[in-house]
């Protein structure tokens, strides 16, 4: 239920390759965070990249979704580019008013 929860937050068509890679980063985070303590990952990965991959066509950011489930289930597993995004004001009701 997260999981196409993500994907629909994610499926939001084009954006800036910085703003891609922080919500693709934001969604993987969400996702591995809602996983069942005792779930498979590989076998959840799979799942979500399954249900992912069709739709990078139209979200770079599901794109980046992808690639970092693809890279956590590479072996040996290493490091995944994972950061917190930058603070800071992004306009607030004025800037949502603005973008309807």
């Amino acid at each position: 239920m997260l999981l196409e929860r993500t994907i629909r937050q994610l499926d939001i068509g084009p954006l800036p390759p910085a703003r891609a890679q922080e919500l693709g980063q934001l969604g993987y985070m969400q996702w591995l965070g809602a996983l069942p303590g005792g779930a498979e990952y590989r076998g959840e990965a799979r799942r979500a990249h399954a249900m992912a991959a069709p739709l990078i066509h139209r979200s770079p950011a599901l794109g980046v979704f992808c690639d970092l489930l693809s890279l956590s289930m590479t072996v040996p597993p290493g490091p995944l580019p994972l950061c917190l995004p930058v603070l800071r004001r992004r306009g607030g009701a004025r800037a949502r008013r603005a973008a309807r």
